[in-house]
């Protein structure tokens, strides 16, 4: 069992939680993932590392209540206990003196981008930093990024807070005028898609992370296969990480959309029995 030791709520239906994980944090490297099942009867979901701390022996996460499974993991409270927590999993991020590094985050893939980007920075790169939201409340851990960015640039939606519009316009004031040696994206399918498209046009390379759907984590059930340079990779043993440029995003996001009615007739339900509980 995995005991959560803090959880707080940092923006609308986003969670952050730090839980007890000792081996996990041990062997955790920025840009791996677990696999959490909340209960013994529980769904899997792979969730991103987004922090490790070897003296306490915990990792911390941060999702977004949307689902079924995600619902019931926010409803979870400090002292409860995760059923299992699976890894850490996944191949690390490229870290070494790349130059000049552009990360873009959106949404909880900001959590991801983040570990990602202290050690970028702890190795000697110069960081810039793009995180973009719908709105400022949405961008997350803006405080922790600033602290190893040399340039922090915040895009928003509606204008609240820095430029406004999405990360790609972000991506534009960060490459002017500069070579950029190396960039990751990581948030919404549909934010890598276009920041790709976007790094490709600038030719910079990009790596992005990506969350298809998953089950056992390993390489066993194939249901994180995903189209990248023409061949089909798994995500969860030659990822999360790809090359941006090389992914095939039409089929990755036709295959996000396969079990749509079913995972919304699954939260349906479990609401609806946290309704008749009350």
């Amino acid at each position: 069992m995995h005991t959560i030791l803090e959880k707080k709520l940092i923006a609308p239906n986003e969670y952050d939680m730090w839980v007890e994980a000792p081996k996990v944090a041990s062997h955790a490297k920025p840009g791996q993932f677990v696999v959490v099942r909340p209960t013994s009867k529980g769904e899997r979901i792979p969730l991103t590392i987004a922090d490790y701390d070897l003296k306490r022996g915990s990792i911390r996460f941060i999702f977004q209540a949307v689902g079924k499974t995600t619902h019931q993991m926010a409803r979870f409270e400090v002292g409860d206990s995760l059923s299992d927590v699976l890894g850490p999993l996944g191949r690390p991020s490229e870290i070494k003196k790349w130059g000049t590094v552009m990360l873009v985050g959106g949404g909880v893939g900001i959590a991801a981008l983040f570990p990602i980007l202290r050690e970028l920075k702890r190795v000697g790169n110069y960081t810039i930093t793009v995180l973009g939201g719908r709105s400022s409340e949405l961008v997350i851990m803006k405080d922790e990024c600033r602290r190893y960015s040399d340039e922090l640039i915040i895009t928003t939606d509606d204008g609240s807070e820095g430029i406004k519009g999405v990360v790609t316009e972000g991506m534009k004031v960060a490459s002017e005028g500069r070579k950029i040696n190396q960039a990751w994206a990581i948030g919404p399918t549909i934010m890598m898609k276009f920041a790709s498209l976007a790094a490709k046009e600038m030719g910079i390379p990009i790596w992005v992370s990506l969350n298809p759907i998953m089950v056992d984590g390993t390489g066993m059930c194939g249901g994180c296969r995903v189209e990248v340079g023409g061949e089909v990779r798994f995500a969860c043993v030659d990822g999360p990480e790809f090359d941006g440029w090389a992914v095939n995003w039409d089929v990755l996001m036709r295959r996000l959309q396969q079990y749509k009615d079913e995972e919304k007739l699954s939260l349906e339900q479990y609401m609806a029995e946290v309704e008749s509980a009350l």
